[in-house]
């Protein structure tokens, strides 16, 4: 304690501490590494684009600059083609066996996308009713068709309906048909027309019928259960509930199935080549024919250019009219 009359020294306050300056940045070196962080996603991304553009935009580049060039054996060779302008699309569009492979194109590609659209719509509906194991057990067949790889799929339908060899020959005969004793599938165009379009549809329903599973599992079961209370049958529920609502899924997968079928190459050249005659000889198998049988380059890419063109045009008609359907309907 301080003694009566004994002065105390007096407190001194207490100096509160200087606020610390933040440290500054230099707005040029954050404006670079703005830069650079928003440059950054481009760059990651520049490999695939650049890799897609080569593998992708050259070749059809490629194929629009040889169409309009007299391209052959010693164009090829020598690298000196000259331009020939319209020339080559006048010899293409004047063929009249030009003009009959493009009538059996779209034959093919509609026979193709009705059948597939049908079938896979019916197993999408009988998938969405089967119980647990039953849907496990056909979609585990779906995905393992869907997988089997092209060449081996036209091999196996090869050997299925081979003359003397084949599974489909000797059942047919074991069933009493003896005109099918070595019965020659691929040297009859309309029976090899069939094999083709059984073989792609057996190829392309597995996508469609996964795709539309996919999409009925979406619907609500309520608007089932209203309209069976309503009285309305499958078929009925069928066109003014499920299909309304999953119009653009059917879009999406026709107009997949369309690009698909009007391009299919792989399947025909394996199996007929294009035969028997002109048979099965569609656009694109005309195409790799007039290139490679006669070294006409130059037709073989404008018949590539004008089946672009086509399909092209066949998948503009089909969402104007779609389109025009659901703004009706609204």
């Amino acid at each position: 304690m301080p003694v009566v009359g004994q002065r105390t020294a007096p407190s001194t306050p207490r100096r509160r501490p200087a606020p610390r300056l933040a440290a500054r940045t230099s707005p040029p070196r954050r404006r670079r590494t703005g830069r650079a962080q928003s440059l950054w996603p481009y760059a990651l991304v520049a490999p695939a684009v650049g890799g897609m553009l080569y593998l992708l935009v050259y070749p059809l580049v490629r194929a629009v600059l040889i169409s309009f060039q007299d391209f052959r054996l010693r164009q090829l060779i020598a690298g000196d083609a000259d331009f020939v302008g319209l020339r080559n699309y006048r010899t293409l569009l004047t063929d009249p066996r030009f003009w009959e492979v493009v009538r059996r194109t779209f034959l093919f590609m509609a026979v193709n996308v009705v059948l597939i659209m049908v079938i896979a719509t019916l197993v999408a509906l009988m998938v969405e009713r089967l119980g647990r194991i039953g849907r496990t057990v056909v979609l585990c067949s779906l995905v393992l068709a869907w997988a089997m790889p092209v060449v081996a799929a036209t091999t196996v339908f090869q050997w299925l309906f081979h003359s003397e060899f084949g599974i489909v020959n000797w059942s047919l005969t074991s069933l009493g048909l003896d005109s099918f004793d070595r019965y020659p599938w691929f040297a009859n165009g309309t029976a090899a027309f069939a094999i083709l379009v059984t073989l792609i549809v057996w190829q392309s329903v597995p996508f469609a019928a996964i795709t539309l599973y996919s999409a009925l599992t979406t619907v609500s079961p309520e608007l089932y259960e209203s309209a069976r209370l309503d009285g309305a049958g499958a078929g009925r529920i069928f066109r003014s509930v499920t299909f309304p609502i999953l119009r653009p899924i059917f879009l999406l997968v026709v107009s997949l199935e369309v690009i698909w079928t009007f391009k299919a190459f792989v399947q025909i050249w394996v199996m007929t080549r294009g035969g028997p005659g002109d048979a099965t000889t569609i656009l694109p198998v005309h195409a790799v024919q007039t290139a490679l049988s006669s070294q006409r380059y130059d037709l073989g890419s404008a018949a590539s250019m004008v089946t672009v063109v086509l399909m092209s045009g066949v998948l503009v008609l089909y969402f104007r009219q779609m389109l025009r359907q659901e703004d009706e309907t609204r």
